[in-house]
């Protein structure tokens, strides 16, 4: 009961918090826009660079703020913390960050095909991360499904294995949200059947020691705590 009262203390808390960033986006004079051109280019720029050597798997991180490391330091971020786990776990991989923070699922689905042509090679595996930006702007689960649906069939026709990193809606959505929103991630992993990571911000959320101060994003604990439990996970796509 103790753990079940302290699990539901920190959703509680990421409402409050999601509520919030909804009420700022909406009491704000201008209307949300896509992040500019800009930070797409140059998550594209990062992914040609990093091109991976002779052995190396590719990975790229393809999602918003959480794999983008937001306001971390370049080496504290997801993509370079998961690939030294992956190393520590005899997986030689290259992880690309292709993340860009304010990214919504309509956004990441804009720039997927662009993303993928500026990459060295075709990736052994992408990591898809988005959708907590449409939750936090109260998007239609309709919506979101739809452009996650879009780029998961972009990805099997051009034969990209995928793993789908989960998002779960706040309580302060209303259970009628929730329900359309949260059944988004495994329904179109088995339709498409690739790897599924239920929830990113799994053992983090709620946790202020592991937080930024917005209360939403993972500090560098935070961010070693995620790929804690994520990187089994990709180590098991990776094998032959």
């Amino acid at each position: 009961m103790k753990k079940e009262r302290s699990l539901a203390g920190r959703w509680m808390q990421y409402g409050a918090l999601a509520l919030f960033v909804q009420l700022a986006v909406a009491c704000s004079d201008k209307t949300p826009v896509p992040p500019p051109a800009g930070n797409d280019a140059q998550a594209v720029n990062q992914a040609a660079a990093a091109v991976p050597a002779a052995g190396e798997r590719l990975v790229v991180a393809f999602g918003d703020s959480l794999y983008a490391g937001y306001n971390l330091d370049q080496d504290k971020g997801l993509a370079p913390v998961l690939e030294k786990a992956l190393t520590a776990r005899g997986v030689k991989a290259r992880v690309v960050n292709a993340g860009v923070s304010g990214d919504t699922t309509a956004a990441g689905l804009a720039r997927l095909a662009f993303t993928l042509d500026g990459l060295p090679r075709k990736p052994d595996l992408m990591l898809v991360g988005l959708g907590g930006n449409d939750m936090l702007r109260g998007l239609s689960p309709a919506e979101t499904r739809s452009n996650l649906d879009a780029i998961l069939a972009e990805l099997q026709k051009r034969g990209i294995p995928v793993l789908l990193t989960g998002m779960l809606a706040s309580p302060n959505m209303g259970p009628d949200y929730a329900a359309a929103f949260n059944l988004i991630y495994p329904e179109l992993a088995r339709k498409y059947k690739v790897g599924l990571y239920p929830f990113m911000l799994d053992g983090v959320i709620g946790e202020r020691a592991l937080q930024l101060p917005d209360g939403i994003h993972p500090n560098d604990e935070g961010v070693a705590v995620i790929v804690g439990k994520l990187a089994p996970v990709v180590a098991g796509a990776l094998k032959p």
